[in-house]
């Protein structure tokens, strides 16, 4: 009887022990903000080389972290980055590029997601700020004026306060939870077609160009007129919903703060997962007016200074409630720079080599920006901040935002439900500044594909030949042509070596076919490692 005792002791003692270690090990998980910027290039970081933009707070952000050299988004634009980046998989196996206003939600509800990873580890998740990733079921027509879903709480958020689209698409209105924020229901929203008489009008700006009072349009963005400035898209009703484009920027972080507090004051110990997605720097560029020639430039490195503004007190945030030190900050950017797109705002000026905002390139020293497989279409700013966790510093581990589910859940200790992620790897220790190679192997896409291998890097330009013949892969089209560079010696990408070495390209453009045929990378890049 005293054996058994003894015994049942040690056993409770044991238990005790592990439930108390789980709960240390609990607590020590850190916050996590993924902070993403929009059309932001490498070089538009003071700490990356900017001279016309002042950034003081992505500066000091990356001076207490880890800042990547070779750090990339998964495409050259928006949705298919956000896509990727949410779910490991490579936005062409959805045909996902630029999604359309009408747009149901891309990303399937059975498709695992980043925001899947913190839930199911315990994390209080939130998506705040641009979403562009469709909202609604394929075939049903999104009812505006009551709940809107599926969208971000059915794939892995408990909150969100989204811009739907982008800044120059309707519906120009927020979006919290599955409700318009502030919608009158006497002054119904509908895009396409006004349905209700009481439905508010907006200029035409292609039958009213005068209307386009903040600055002229460029290209396309001359449908429905608000606040002055042309959209995509047409809009009727919701007048009192409206944003306030100057102010946008505001909201996102006070809808930060009030989440973040809120959060803490519920459950202090649970952490939170907050996916903060600016609307800075894309088009149409409104900085608020205290920012209006802040930096060197227009509009463009206006923006850029607002930007960083809300990293800034977003950092301020975390440090007023005394969570800053384990919280894990992640800045980054959906693609690379791009000027005049859509607006005649004054950023473009032509050189020899490149379209530049005012002598200022946003791509740094990389070859093109948004829309382009080069290296300044997914080349962008990528800091990795966790104070207790992380020494600060310079990395050139290749690494990408594809990486995000598959890194996560193994710090977490997740099991990814089979099938799930398929172009995601492990890369957390290159986060965490413990390993300093990252990537062996990584794919992007854009106008075509690439595959980078260490320094060298493949481009497929094109795809007609593969729409032609249906049975090919866009990889084995005929028409495809290919480049090749070395990075190592050739980082603006001037010398097209694909004919000087046959062998290392035929080898890359198999892996290429491989992929795009059905395989995912992950399995085909950990096949290679063997």
């Amino acid at each position: 009887m005293q054996k058994n005792t003894k015994f049942l002791k040690f056993f409770l003692f044991l238990i005790l022990s592990l439930s108390l270690s789980s709960f240390i090990e609990a607590s020590k998980k850190p916050n996590v903000i993924l902070i993403y910027g929009d059309d932001v290039g490498y070089g538009d970081l003071g700490v990356l080389g900017a001279k016309k933009i002042p950034t003081p707070n992505l500066d000091k952000l990356a001076a207490q972290g880890l800042v990547f050299t070779d750090g990339h988004s998964p495409a050259a634009t928006c949705s298919a980055s956000r896509f990727t980046m949410l779910t490991g998989q490579l936005a062409h196996r959805k045909k996902i590029r630029i999604l359309g206003i009408s747009a149901p939600l891309s990303i399937s509800l059975e498709d695992y997601t980043l925001a899947h990873v913190f839930q199911d580890a315990g994390y209080k998740t939130a998506v705040i700020g641009k979403w562009h990733l469709g909202l609604g079921s394929p075939g049903v027509k999104t009812d505006w004026n009551g709940i809107v879903k599926p969208g971000p709480l059915e794939i892995g958020f408990d909150y969100s306060f989204l811009l739907p689209n982008t800044n120059d698409r309707v519906p120009c209105v927020y979006l919290e939870n599955h409700q318009v924020v502030n919608l009158d229901p006497n002054d119904p929203i509908y895009l396409s077609k006004k349905v209700d008489p009481r439905s508010t009008e907006y200029p035409n700006g292609r039958t009213h160009p005068e209307a386009m009072t903040y600055y002229p349009n460029s290209h396309g963005h001359n449908h429905s007129v608000i606040n002055g400035i042309g959209r995509i898209g047409t809009m009727y009703g919701g007048t009192q919903a409206l944003w306030n484009d100057e102010t946008m920027a505001d909201e996102f972080v006070i809808r930060t703060e009030m989440f973040i507090t809120s959060h803490l004051k519920e459950n202090k110990e649970q952490p939170f997962f907050l996916y903060f997605s600016s609307q800075d720097i894309h088009v149409p560029r409104v900085p608020h007016p205290r920012f209006r020639g802040k930096s060197e430039l227009g509009y463009r490195g206006d923006a850029m200074v607002q930007l960083d503004w809300s990293t800034g007190a977003i950092m301020n945030i975390l440090k007023n409630h005394g969570i800053d030190q384990n919280t894990m900050i992640l800045f980054s950017s959906d693609n690379g720079p791009v000027y005049d797109d859509g607006y005649q705002d004054g950023t473009t000026v032509k050189t020899s080599r490149e379209e530049v905002d005012n002598g200022h390139d946003g791509s740094g020293i990389y070859r093109g920006g948004k829309y382009q497989i080069y290296e300044g279409g997914t080349r962008v700013p990528f800091i990795v901040s966790w104070p207790e966790k992380i020494k600060p510093g310079f990395s050139d581990a290749l690494v990408t935002q594809t990486d995000f589910i598959r890194s996560f859940a193994k710090m977490l200790n997740i099991n990814l439900p089979q099938n799930a992620a398929p172009d995601s790897q492990n890369t957390i220790k290159a986060f965490l500044g413990e390993d300093p190679i990252g990537n062996t192997y990584m794919i992007e896409e854009a106008k075509g594909y690439a595959l980078r291998h260490q320094n060298w890097k493949l481009i497929r330009m094109g795809t007609k030949g593969a729409k032609k013949n249906q049975q090919s892969t866009p990889i084995a089209a005929e028409s495809a042509k290919y480049q090749l560079f070395n990075l190592e010696n050739d980082v603006g990408e001037q010398r097209n070596v694909f004919t000087q070495y046959p062998e290392k390209a035929e080898v890359m453009i198999q892996i290429l076919e491989e992929i795009f045929s059905g395989a995912g990378a992950y399995k085909v890049f950990q096949k290679l490692a063997l």
